[in-house]
């Protein structure tokens, strides 16, 4: 049975956050000092991650991303993702990792039934990415991607958020990766997901973006998979890897959204920069499983036509508490 909500969007994809706690302090992501962490009886036990999660793939989600903050860190991860992976009527599991735990971690996970890797990666230079991350060993990332590969993934989506003035001026570097590597290079625009005046002078659109790789290398157009993410995908021209554009803020994909999300805490969101979420907890203490689902249909049913980050000064909440 298809998700469908009022705008006729089918949704078909969940992003379930598993902690909110991660082991960088992202300067886009979260505050120096980092978050206040949730209290153990806050967060969602890995029994109700899978109950929630499997009562989202029985009402139509065929496509789970697991996120964080960082999904890594959280003690049993494997275990949990390995029964995840069994899940009837799940179609794909992917993951979304920083890469520092992931040298350690790739064979497990591949065991465990993960599909697929996205890893966030924002500068290829060891000081640049120290400076974005605070406290980051890019040397660590780059061993993850390669354990990655060796644990028999498919080439690795590495996610690049584009920030003016800081590292702007490696897109070209990263774009020259899918000449090398059949690797996905996702270039994202910078979002204002905290508290700060001015963010725009960050901004990177994805028009520069698009322009600036253009004048070096020709750019193909490609067809984007169903249950694929909101990039606009192209090619260089001879290239085994690819390269995709996600523009929350310059042309936001909301008319082709296909997700839902759940954070660590229980809340469901129709939309990463809602207001206000729904609060599952107290619905996993009633043994009617029609609750849940009539709850997540709802929350489908009431999805929102767009976010409204475009228009707003400032965010408001750190990226890591929402998985985004």
């Amino acid at each position: 049975m298809a998700l469908i909500d009022s705008f006729g969007r089918r949704i078909n994809y969940l992003r379930l956050s598993i902690t909110d706690r991660c082991n960088l302090r992202c300067s886009y992501c979260m505050p120096a000092e980092g978050v206040p962490k949730l209290q153990h009886e806050s967060m969602l036990s890995y029994e109700d991650l899978f109950r929630v999660a499997s009562t989202a793939v029985e009402v139509g989600i065929e496509k789970i991303r697991v996120t964080g903050g960082e999904p890594l860190v959280r003690k049993g991860v494997v275990s949990f993702l390995e029964r995840l992976a069994k899940t009837p009527g799940l179609k794909e599991l992917v993951l979304t990792t920083n890469g520092v735990l992931l040298g350690e971690m790739a064979h497990d996970l591949r065991r465990a039934g993960v599909e697929r890797l996205n890893i966030s990666l924002d500068s290829l230079k060891p000081e640049t990415f120290k400076r974005i991350t605070r406290s980051g060993d890019l040397g660590k990332v780059l061993d993850g991607i390669a354990a990655a590969e060796d644990a028999g993934f498919p080439p690795v989506k590495i996610n690049m958020v584009v920030m003016r003035g800081v590292n702007d001026e490696e897109v070209l570097d990263f774009a020259a990766l899918t000449l090398k590597k059949p690797y996905t290079i996702r270039f994202i625009e910078y979002m204002p997901t905290l508290k700060c005046q001015g963010w725009h002078e960050k901004s990177f659109s994805g028009g520069e973006i698009l322009e600036r790789i253009g004048e070096r290398y020709p750019l193909l157009p490609l067809v984007s998979t169903e249950m694929a993410g909101p990039a606009r995908n192209f090619r260089i021209e001879g290239a085994p890897g690819s390269i995709g554009i996600i523009t929350p803020i310059s042309g936001h994909f909301c008319d082709s959204c296909n997700r839902i999300r759940i954070t660590a805490s229980g809340m469901v969101r129709g939309c990463l920069f809602a207001e206000k979420g729904e609060d599952l907890k107290p619905l996993l203490k009633d043994d009617d499983p029609e609750i849940l689902r009539e709850t997540l249909r709802r929350i489908v049913t009431e999805k929102p036509d767009r976010h409204q980050l475009a228009d707003k000064e400032s965010g408001g909440v750190a990226m890591s508490q929402i998985g985004g």
